[in-house]
């Protein structure tokens, strides 16, 4: 299983086969290997990615293979197999090659955080009648009951909304241009833009 870090920019659509097909662009940054964790040191087998920041340099320390963390916006742990992390040496560059003979990926990001919303928006309620003169329209209606006199757990009430990890799979792959950095994958991903999305493939 290999994967890819980037970054969520927007929505479009292009013209495959005489037909429009909706893709979401994510483009990659500058990803290096700052770390190797292995089961004899760490007690796990995983590689620190830290993404470069547009202007920044890259610079390593040859006394104690350090970065300054001016360089870097965000950091990720990825796990990986030992044979699998064996390929990779501290100062490696990720980027788009991997992607070349790739159809279909899994995506994972975090969704919009929706703020604080009601039961009828949160959980699509059909509601309760809007004429006749009832007086009771959006409300949540009865949560609790006699006997045990608490609110079971799980009930379907208001409360906070997605920022949740969604994960989908077998996303066809239909734009790659490498020149900037970009791929674009079809239909909707969830989360916000310049958000972190992780592609497995």
């Amino acid at each position: 299983m290999a994967w890819l870090l980037a970054h969520k920019l927007e929505m479009t659509r292009i013209v495959k086969d005489n037909t429009f097909v909706p893709v979401t662009l994510l483009e990659v940054p500058n990803l290096k290997v700052v770390t190797i964790k292995t089961k004899e040191v760490d007690w796990y087998d995983a590689l620190v990615i830290w993404i470069l920041k547009k202007d920044a340099s890259w610079k390593l320390k040859d006394w104690n293979k350090a970065l300054s963390f001016n360089e870097f916006s965000k950091i990720k742990e990825v796990s990986l197999n030992k044979w699998e992390a064996e390929k990779f040496k501290i100062g490696d560059t990720i980027g788009l090659e991997n992607l070349e003979w790739v159809k279909l990926v899994d995506v994972t990001s975090i969704s919009k955080w929706k703020w604080f919303t009601w039961a009828m928006k949160k959980h699509n309620f059909h509601g309760w009648p809007k004429t006749h003169g009832s007086k009771f329209h959006r409300a949540l209606g009865s949560i609790g009951n006699r006997k045990p006199k608490r609110t079971h757990k799980g009930k379907k009430m208001h409360g906070h909304h997605w920022d949740v990890r969604v994960s989908l799979r077998w996303v066809p792959l239909e734009l790659l241009n490498k020149d900037l950095k970009v791929f674009g994958l079809k239909g909707p991903i969830p989360g916000a833009r310049k958000s972190l999305v992780i592609v497995n493939f």
